[in-house]
């Protein structure tokens, strides 16, 4: 446990250096490379089902061709040459689909993997498919007096490539042919407004203590202060209400009180747009009373990010000193109210991990992280360091924390479970000579923890409390570190992360399992904040109750009360959680878990009701249709599982198997009847399937533009293509949901924002109403019951926001105008987004 829980503050320390550029790298080109693969599949998987689908047409065909013009006998019955073959030459009708807009995406992959002379087979498979997909360029003649056919002929949907049934949108390069609804009868003229409805951040789920520390206080007004993602949380116990601060561009990762117990500074970490290019970082120092900004501190100056701050004490918190995330870990002293940086230098190498002033002496401050301690002191605009000597002891790989004592000295907690208490030596003139200064040595070593020493706290009369790792202790000592009572918190929140004192007995503690505990050394402690660690991606909201469900990498599963703002209840499963869906009579609810197994729980019992496997891959949407009768369950091995559910959803047949898909299942949702399916895949694939009907494919597409959708999930349609921007490349949003409504479409994006746009959206450059607040890519959105309140889901940033939906005037709208913020900016308002 000890090696697990050293090794979590190790990434946490060593978060600031270089090994997140170089990953993010490594990531960003094995994306790319996937994505190439991905395509290449898809094109192939396309102009082989083409091909295999239409072999039947081709008489019928060459018949219709023929009896235009008999000259086109000649040209169909020459062969063509295709990677070294000689091929009898084939046609469908289904090929016609790209000629306004050929199929250049191929042809661009083709040239890309040319340039590659290792990678023959993929050349070889994307010369195919780009052979396939293009038989008609081959002659130009052909092409016409085909075209001209199919259009006085009546063939179905896109093939007649008038606009007035069909269109095209483009997502890395690849058609995706949307068949316009009956009811649309001019497309062109179709306006797209913003929704009559608008978001408000009413709740915040979760706290970051996985890999952050000093970030929890409790204020004078009785609210306890903390962050997560991009939103620094003032939570009143008592009341147990909320507010929000939400300046930050990107993830808070440090705060302090100013002295006055009002004001507070926060830092953040640099961020990217969402063109990858870089954002600063910054500090905010702000009013707790009124939310109202103060000042903006070194916005241009912090490289990466903020990774500690503190006022001075002894002068009524004049000064506020900053450590960055650079290679450098520079070290910078402001007069934040002038907003004048009064000196800067650079720190260490080394992850640094807290600062500080003396409490007495504003010229002396410290800093402490990996293998060190230095004393710094301030003097005529230079700040000059002295190591702390360890000496005759062992010299620990990180100092995790310190505090200063009533008594003045300075007692650090390090990794090793020990608490040192430093002290000044005077300089060694006889060893040293007379250019000797003095030294700050250990006077006292105190075995306080097994594991590492994660926090300490001074308490009003001078006594101590420290926090351990892996013992999970919480130790109260005396001024002259004599231990006087001790308690454990549950396993289950993890190890202690930091301490506020409330009232000398009652205390808030932060934990590694991003929980924040309230209790007594007398009574023990209780969950009030709790939250995810890993990244989530399972969301599902209950049929007839504002609860909802949550469940990511950490293998919780997590049922929140939407109005009561708490945490219901929560097991723990056997692998991640990575979709639910709850079945419509809200009894129980499906998970779906990384290895292709799914779950049923019951509601009432929390009990696993059933226990199934498809395949070995993981599952991506569970999804019950409205009458319950069957449950689709999708994988990342292409197929789509069908199931017959009886007994109240505690019983499931396998039904058939949905076949047709050339990459992973990613999207799909019920016809109102019941009847049919619409699923997207990773490769961008509208298909269409009648389960009714023996789960089959329907092969044209055009016959499902009128059918209605009980609910609509798909990110690719044509009630929602609206909601892709320009030059989206397929994985820029991840999941959207339409309300209960109808009347608009919620839109969780890769770049840290929820959209609401109006539904339907069927015209690009839809404007809508954006949302800040997560520190990470949205990975899920749902309506609650009657459209309540809409929950989003932050991926790295742990976070659940839920917002209140709010109904308002069309007029109302008038005043927001578009915005051209960075990606990640946030505000107290939302704004209007084009």
């Amino acid at each position: 446990m000890d090696g697990s829980t050293n090794s979590l503050d190790d990434v946490s320390a060593e978060s600031s250096t270089e090994f997140p550029d170089k990953l993010s790298l490594m990531e960003v080109r094995l994306q790319a490379q996937e994505d190439e693969i991905t395509l290449l599949k898809s094109s192939l998987a396309d102009a082989l089902r083409k091909l295999r689908l239409h072999d039947q047409q081709i008489p019928l065909l060459k018949q219709q061709l023929i009896a235009v013009n008999p000259a086109a006998a000649r040209v169909l019955n020459q062969p063509y040459y295709v990677d070294g073959f000689f091929k009898p030459c084939r046609m469908s009708t289904s090929s016609l689909d790209g000629l306004h807009h050929p199929p250049n995406r191929v042809r661009r992959n083709s040239e890309k993997l040319s340039r590659d002379p290792q990678d023959k087979t993929k050349q070889r498979l994307s010369k195919k498919a780009a052979s396939s997909t293009n038989l008609l360029s081959r002659s130009p003649s052909l092409e016409n007096r085909a075209k001209d056919l199919i259009s006085s002929t009546g063939s179905q949907g896109a093939r007649r490539g008038t606009q007035s049934q069909s269109i095209k949108m483009f997502i890395r390069g690849r058609p995706i042919t949307m068949y316009i609804p009956s009811n649309i009868v001019n497309y062109e003229e179709l306006k797209m407004d913003l929704p009559s409805q608008r978001l408000d951040l009413d709740w915040v789920y979760g706290y970051r203590g996985r890999d952050c520390r000093a970030n929890l206080y409790l204020l004078p007004s009785g609210e306890a202060v903390y962050f997560i993602a991009c939103v620094v949380v003032l939570y009143h116990i008592g009341k147990r209400t909320q507010r929000h601060y939400r300046k930050h561009t990107d993830c808070v990762r440090c705060l302090a009180i100013h002295p006055d117990k009002v004001r507070i500074a926060s830092g953040q970490t640099a961020g990217v747009d969402k063109d990858g290019k870089p954002l600063q970082p910054f500090v905010h120092i702000w009013d707790s009373k009124t939310l109202v900004t103060l000042q903006q501190i070194g916005l241009g100056t912090f490289e990466r990010g903020v990774g500690a701050v503190a006022f001075s004490n002894s002068d009524a918190g004049t000064f506020l000193c900053v450590i960055d995330d650079s290679q450098e870990h520079m070290f910078s002293v402001w007069d934040w109210n002038k907003n004048t940086k009064h000196t800067e230098v650079k720190s260490t190498n080394e992850a640094v991990l807290a600062v500080d002033f003396s409490p007495t002496d504003t010229n002396n401050i410290i800093t402490c992280g990996k293998s060190h301690v230095y004393f710094w002191t301030m003097s005529a605009g230079t700040l000059t360091k002295k190591q702390g000597i360890f000496g005759k002891y062992k010299k620990p790989k990180f100092i995790l924390c310190f505090v200063f004592s009533l008594t003045g000295d300075v007692l650090t907690g390090d990794s090793e479970g020990n608490i040192l208490t430093w002290g000044k030596s005077a300089a060694d003139i006889k060893t040293l000579g007379k250019g000797a200064k003095e030294t700050f040595q250990i006077m006292k070593q105190t075995r306080a923890h097994e594991g590492s020493v994660f926090t300490m706290c001074v308490l009003q009369g001078g006594a101590i409390l420290s926090g351990g790792g892996k013992d999970r202790k919480i130790i109260r000592w005396s001024a002259d570190l004599a231990p006087e009572r001790e308690c454990e918190i549950p396993e289950k929140f993890g190890a202690v992360r930091t301490i506020a004192d409330v009232d000398g007995e009652e205390l808030l503690v932060g934990t590694t399992r991003n929980a924040i505990l309230r209790g007594t050394f007398s009574d023990g402690f209780v969950a009030i904040v709790q939250g995810h660690v890993d990244e989530m991606w399972g969301l599902a909201t209950h049929p007839s109750q504002n609860i909802f469900l949550t469940c990511g990498n950490d293998r919780q599963v997590y049922v929140w009360n939407a109005e009561d703002h708490k945490l219901d209840w929560c097991t723990t499963l056997e692998e991640s959680g990575l979709c639910a869906d709850f079945c419509p009579n809200g009894a129980v609810v499906s998970v779906g878990l990384s290895t292709g197994r799914w779950v049923v729980l019951d509601l009432q019992t929390k009990e696993v009701v059933s226990d199934m496997t498809d395949g070995n891959e993981q599952l991506s949407v569970m999804r019950y249709s409205p009458d319950g009768c069957f449950l689709a369950v999708g994988s990342h091995d292409n197929f789509i599982y069908i199931y017959n559910v009886t007994e109240g959803g505690r019983r499931y047949m396998r039904f058939g198997k949905c076949t047709g898909h050339s990459s992973f299942i990613t999207h799909l949702d019920w016809s109102k009847d019941g009847k049919y399916i619409m699923s997207n895949s990773g490769d961008y694939e509208i298909l269409y399937w009648d389960i009714a009907g023996g789960c089959k494919l329907l092969r044209n597409r055009f016959e499902s533009k009128d059918r209605e959708w009980a609910s609509y999930t798909c990110v690719l349609g044509f009630h929602v293509m609206g909601v892709w921007l320009e030059g989206s490349d397929g994985t820029d949003i991840n999941a959207l949901c339409r309300s209960h409504s109808e009347s608009m479409v919620a839109v969780a994006d890769d770049f840290c924002k929820v959209h609401l746009f109006q539904y339907p959206c069927p015209k690009p450059k839809a404007p809508s109403y954006k949302y800040e607040g997560h520190g990470s890519h949205v990975t899920n959105v749902r309506f609650t019951l009657n459209d309540s309140y809409l929950v989003s889901l932050g991926g790295k940033d742990t976070c659940i926001l839920q917002w209140r939906v709010k109904r308002t005037g069309t007029g109302d709208n008038k005043e927001h105008v578009p915005s051209f913020s960075p990606v990640c900016s946030s505000s107290g308002s939302p704004e209007n987004g084009t």
